[in-house]
């Protein structure tokens, strides 16, 4: 029986297995040979010892900490969540850092879009300093007191905030299927590191645009020379080459002059004749009339080549209108696709609209600067299919999550998902939220969602919407052999007669053993009541599990009832469960006779 590992994902032994598949010459008794591998790659090497790079103070360790696996989990909290028996929506209270590291197995090339609105670095937010040793113990602690702005006058200003935004960015890709993109808002004070660290991690190749968004109107006046009304919003393709193009949606008063309609689709009749242009050709009308010159003898300008022209009459997209002044040549004008997206947003919320729309939810202002949901709806509306994963992992008020909800309501068929991480940063005791009984971030975001579903099922009427969502929360390991006390090795290893921590739950346990072997949390979860206890059936019997103690082979036996009819289910048991050695053995060796023999323990 094999036993789980309790870590993340290892992203550097997934990196160079990778490598292996592109170049197994270069591996020399399961070792990467360096030396050989320059020479594959011939003249790409740089070899220079001058050469253009971006890199600070850190950089290294960050770039490390990005590779190392988390030992942690994500604990359920069914109370505070909404629908959790029937959501496929994720709200996670954690540093961002260790939730990005165990969402890389269950959620590895899966997430469609990513936006995030991180601190700007103005000398005013929180940047979170990370603990290259223990994350999980450094993140309890943050938590449990105020958080500290990170300073203009940190001697490492700049480096503070990109030894942050390294790791989470690089795990962040590993997130994004190859069709995927990611969007960050930001303002001038690091959008020129910002975009080196994207280019960095995602490849210069891959950048889309720089997209400015009028985020005030008539205000800006903060500024000491220049009213400055503007932030931006950096988007980056995971791979740009399989990327397919954007059109923004036509909104209604667009669609208005597209009357007709035929089998190819809606149309109107636009006149085939140009003011401007070179395209000067004699085109004859039904009665024989040339049109060649105007009524000042110019040349007449068409709109389409010849060929085109002769084209288009014989496939009926041109006609001839007689009229008072002669004849009229005119073709369908056909509705595009959709037109492509504009670099300026000024049409789509702003700082004040962000601010109203949290205020009209809560009856007061509970949180600071939030963006609209206007400006995420749009991006969803325009990146995303129907039935994709949005993530926002510095989530803030929610804004991600109402504008998915809201999204998914004006669309016939859209059923996007969204997961949303969010560090419980602590309020302090003059904050309005605070007064109205909110402790922490984590509590008006959760409570936003709530009130934002709730108002949008009441507006649209559709009973159908996903308004739910299913909370965790980071924590420690729930085995105590994944999570040692190093301070006390002597009372961990008598601990570990009984190897699950007394404070945790099996669901704690079944979740965590969930995330490790790539599965996702809404999986579908079937709770199988045998003689008094719990057989999981995961994913329509892909994975089986039998998480009790005193477990015998009648117990077994039931498992294999509720396999796949579509593939050999994984089947697990925790590793002190079995009554004793005798029946283990056989249980392993039953499920071997039945064709199973994935068979690990916790």
């Amino acid at each position: 029986m094999e036993k789980l590992d309790g870590k993340s994902m290892d992203l550097v032994k997934t990196n160079i297995e990778a490598l292996k598949q592109l170049f197994p010459e270069v591996v020399t008794e399961g070792k990467i040979d360096f030396e050989k591998l320059k020479l594959v790659l011939g003249e790409e090497i740089e070899k220079r010892n001058e050469r253009y790079e971006f890199t600070w103070h850190g950089k290294t360790q960050a770039m490390k900490l990005a590779q190392t696996p988390s030992t942690g989990t994500l604990r359920l909290d069914k109370e505070s969540s909404k629908n959790w028996d029937t959501t496929e929506n994720l709200y996670i209270e954690g540093d961002n850092l260790e939730v990005l590291k165990l969402l890389q197995k269950a959620y590895f090339g899966k997430i469609k879009m990513i936006y995030i609105d991180p601190p700007y670095n103005t000398g005013k937010d929180f940047v979170y300093k990370d603990d290259f040793r223990d994350n999980i113990k450094n993140y309890k602690e943050i938590t449990q007191q105020t958080t500290k702005a990170n300073t203009e006058t940190s001697g490492r200003f700049h480096t503070d905030w990109l030894n942050m935004m390294y790791p989470r960015l690089k795990l962040a890709r590993n997130l994004l299927r190859e069709d995927g993109v990611i969007l960050i808002s930001i303002n001038d004070s690091e959008i020129t590191n910002l975009k080196k660290l994207c280019e960095e991690i995602f490849g210069e190749e891959n950048h889309i645009c720089d997209f400015v968004w009028q985020n005030k109107k008539g205000g800006g006046n903060d500024s000491k020379f220049i009213a400055v009304e503007h932030e931006y919003i950096v988007i980056f393709a995971k791979n740009l080459n399989v990327l397919p193009p954007f059109f923004e949606a036509y909104s209604e008063e667009y669609l208005k002059r597209y009357k007709e309609e035929d089998e190819k689709g809606k149309f109107y009749w636009d006149t085939f004749k140009r003011k401007s242009g070179k395209q000067y050709y004699p085109i004859t009308c039904p009665d024989g009339t040339v049109l060649e010159y105007d009524e000042y003898g110019n040349k007449i300008s068409w709109l389409r080549s010849q060929d085109r022209f002769y084209k288009d009459l014989e496939e009926g997209e041109i006609r001839f209108v007689k009229t008072e002044n002669g004849w009229s040549v005119q073709f369908k004008q056909r509705l595009p696709k959709g037109k492509k997206p504009r670099s300026i947003l000024d049409d789509k919320g702003n700082t004040s609209t962000g601010a109203e729309e949290v205020f009209n939810l809560f009856n007061r202002h509970v949180f600071s600067n939030p963006k609209p949901v206007e400006l995420i709806k749009y991006f969803i509306e325009f990146l995303t299919d129907d039935n994709d994963i949005i993530l926002d992992f510095f989530s803030g008020s929610a804004t991600t999550a109402h504008s998915v909800i809201l999204s998914n309501a004006k669309s016939t068929s859209r059923k996007n998902k969204f997961i949303l991480v969010q560090l419980p940063e602590i309020l302090k005791e003059n904050d309005e939220a605070y007064k109205a009984g909110y402790k922490n971030i984590c509590e008006i975001g959760k409570e936003r969602i709530r009130r934002a579903g709730e108002k949008i099922v009441q507006e649209t009427g559709k009973t159908n919407l996903d308004i739910g969502f299913k909370v965790f929360k980071l924590d420690s390991s729930n085995v105590k052999t994944w999570d040692p006390d190093f301070d006390n090795l002597e009372q961990t290893l008598f601990d570990l007669q009984d190897n699950i921590k007394q404070d945790r739950t099996k669901e704690d346990l079944l979740y965590e053993i969930l995330l490790k072997i790539g599965l996702p949390l809404t999986t579908p979860i079937e709770e199988i009541d045998y003689n008094g206890k719990t057989i999981y059936n995961v994913g329509f019997g892909s994975v089986l599990l039998c998480l009790e103690d005193e477990i015998d082979l009648d117990i077994v036996n039931e498992m294999m009832k509720h396999q796949s009819e579509h593939m050999t289910p994984k089947v697990i048991f925790k590793e002190s469960g079995f009554i004793n050695d005798s029946v283990k053995t056989n249980a392993i060796q039953t499920l071997k006779k039945n064709g199973i023999t994935d068979v690990r323990s916790v």
